[in-house]
């Protein structure tokens, strides 16, 4: 029997190469990374991040592909932070495969991933997310024809305790102390304080208050009902595939008829460049991607405004917005308004508006879920809008890439592979287990035989060995 006395040993000073420990390899990750070799995924990477990078100064730097790929295993892992995702880099021999980190090499730490973060900009982070669109259309996953727009809030790495007035930069207590004092309490408590506090109005106006660490961040209400610092990220989807077009990270205290206007605009341009790329590569082929571009939006009543479904009918798009419950309306002057509302509440009455409707609630919801629950992206650990934008961008072209995976292998992230192995597993156990469940069935049938007949059933015993010793002479 080994044991820990014997395993206690001096390590050796020098190990070749062949005796270093190694492992196969996880399925989901040598598949995503035959994909991203097939379609030369380093090349583009490094192509467009060469500006970034200086030839002969300074330490060995992260490559552009390690570093994309660092920031897909936050989605497939769904790891929050950038301090998460370089500790399970170094934990993981399959991942190392993954990011092509030999056994003699460090992994990045999370101060080399947030640097490289910081010296590639915006731009060539949108740049790979118009990548895996590409992938996407030439797959025939993404039409373009139909687009939903919804948003939701992601809680910012900012605390409403650290709140500071814009004009004066005093903190939330230093001015409920100077009101105090100016009602005439020379020395307030906390409780005083706190009835001071409780009877003022619009005292979380973002007009008056900011975060002095994320400004970008807003003071908002989440989803669960809470008051938090946050920022806006608003999705427009594809209602055919359910692949994210564009992805917007907007100030969280604008309304959605507000954010609406640019996340419609850029999920055109996006449109319009696969177009164009389609035009040059595949000429007299079938389009994949809509000629057209956009032509019709799917909204909830949120999004619901006269002049943002009036806009849109003069974009030529049709809209498919659910309209509140209002007053009568005066339509006085406004005739080109009153006609783009009408139309708007016919075409959702129908049968195809209501269809429409409700594949936005499973198409968009998902996109949500995936990327911000099981992707671990609810709450950023990032500051400053441009920082997060970077990350989601990432982020949500990952849940692009996991629509052409669930196409090669059934399922889009490595839990969900995990998972589909089990129904196998059962079927396995079932065929193995299936005889004797037969028969254990076919004497309990025979024993309720017996108890309507009125006789009395013996009782089924398993079969034993007898305790005694080898020299029993009753025969058992």
């Amino acid at each position: 029997m080994g044991t820990r006395k014997d395993r206690q040993r001096q390590e050796e000073l020098w190990v070749a190469h062949d005796e270093l420990a190694t492992a196969p390899g996880h399925p989901f990750y040598k598949r995503l990374n035959e994909l991203l070799d097939q379609e030369k995924f380093d090349e583009f990477a490094e192509q467009e991040c060469v500006r970034f990078y200086a030839d002969n100064n300074g330490r060995r730097s992260l490559p552009p592909g390690t570093y994309f790929r660092l920031l897909l295993i936050g989605y497939f892992e769904g790891i929050d932070s950038e301090r998460g995702i370089a500790w399970r880099a170094a934990d993981s021999l399959a991942l190392r495969q993954f990011l092509h980190i030999g056994l003699d090499e460090y992994t990045p730490d999370h101060s080399t991933i947030s640097r490289t973060r910081r010296l590639i900009d915006v731009e060539t982070h949108r740049k790979v997310f118009l990548w895996v669109l590409c992938r996407l259309a030439d797959r025939g996953l993404l039409k373009g024809k139909t687009i939903g727009v919804d948003a939701t809030t992601l809680e910012a790495n900012a605390a409403m305790r650290s709140i500071v007035r814009r004009d004066s930069g005093e903190t939330y207590e230093e001015f409920l102390t100077a009101l105090a004092h100016q009602s005439g309490i020379a020395t307030p408590t906390r409780e005083e304080l706190g009835r001071l506090d409780r009877n003022r109005k619009k005292k979380g106006s973002n007009e008056e208050w900011m975060s002095p660490t994320d400004p970008d961040a807003r003071i908002t209400r989440m989803q669960d009902g809470r008051t938090h610092l946050a920022h806006k990220a608003e999705h427009a989807v594809d209602m055919e595939t359910g692949a994210v077009v564009a992805v917007t990270l907007q100030a969280a205290d604008q309304g959605d008829t507000t954010t609406m206007k640019e996340t419609i605009a850029e999920a055109g341009e996006t449109i319009a460049e696969l177009v164009e790329r389609e035009a040059e590569q595949a000429a007299g082929h079938k389009p994949q991607v809509s000629m057209n571009g956009v032509e019709e939006v799917v909204a909830d009543k949120g999004y619901h405004s006269g002049a943002a479904v009036m806009a849109l009918k003069q974009a030529q798009t049709r809209t498919y917005i659910s309209e509140p419950k209002r007053p009568r309306r005066k339509w006085a002057g406004k005739a080109a308004e009153q006609s783009a509302v009408y139309a708007n509440r016919r075409r959702v009455t129908g049968k195809y508006g209501k269809q429409l409707l409700r594949k936005r609630g499973e198409l968009l919801e998902r996109s949500f879920a995936h990327c911000y629950e099981t992707g671990g992206m609810r709450r950023v650990h990032l500051r400053g809008r441009d920082n997060v934008l970077k990350r989601q961008l990432i982020h949500v072209g990952a849940f692009n890439l996991s629509l052409i995976l669930r196409t090669i292998l059934g399922a889009g992230t490595p839990r969900e592979l995990r998972n589909r192995q089990l129904p196998l597993l059962f079927v396995l156990i079932c065929a193995f287990t299936g005889p004797l469940w037969s028969s254990r069935r076919s004497n309990m049938s025979s024993v309720a035989r017996n108890r309507r007949r009125g006789r009395k059933s013996r009782p089924i015993r398993p079969h034993t060995r007898c305790r005694k010793s080898c020299g029993c002479t009753t025969g058992c």
